[in-house]
């Protein structure tokens, strides 16, 4: 097996397990916002209670953003896609909407650990994000590049 075939697939592996993880993280937030956390959000104040379905809303927009991203990595693996289409600004990870820490420790800490997934989450595929931009360095080993993306990434 060739260097790269190698290293294409570790990346389809990688890609791969994060797709695993953002689509359990979604079930896991929906089944929560939408079902579980009923009876927390309705013991809030009710202030409290508009920042927890602010909140939730921004969970859902992180892993949409992330798992739209993954979709189009598993294209480019798939040779459905072509890598520079992948760049295209369209393509990219979308921002994530940011969560004030203050705010954070007024929620439930059910709904606290789901929003620090999800931001988590989507910092490390921002990371990989960003070094697709950065052009193949053709000295390094295929080993060495895949751990220098890695390094990046987490």
């Amino acid at each position: 097996m060739g260097g790269h075939e190698h290293e294409s697939r570790m990346q389809r592996r990688l890609i791969d397990s994060l797709y695993v993880e953002a689509m359990l993280l979604a079930d896991e937030a929906r089944a929560y916002f939408d079902e579980a956390g009923r009876a927390e959000r309705e013991a809030l104040d009710p202030f409290v209670r508009v920042t927890y379905s602010c909140e939730s809303l921004k969970v859902t927009t992180r892993l949409m953003h992330i798992i739209a991203w993954l979709l189009t990595q598993r294209a480019v693996l798939a040779g459905e896609l072509r890598a520079r289409d992948a760049l295209d600004p369209s393509r990219r990870l979308g921002a994530a909407p940011v969560t004030d820490v203050p705010v954070l420790a007024t929620l439930p800490d059910r709904a606290q650990a789901l929003i620090a997934a999800s931001t988590d989450l989507h910092r490390r595929i921002e990371r990989m994000d960003v070094a697709q931009e950065q052009p193949a360095d053709t000295v390094l080993s295929p080993a060495r590049s895949i751990q220098q993306r890695l390094a990046l990434a987490f």
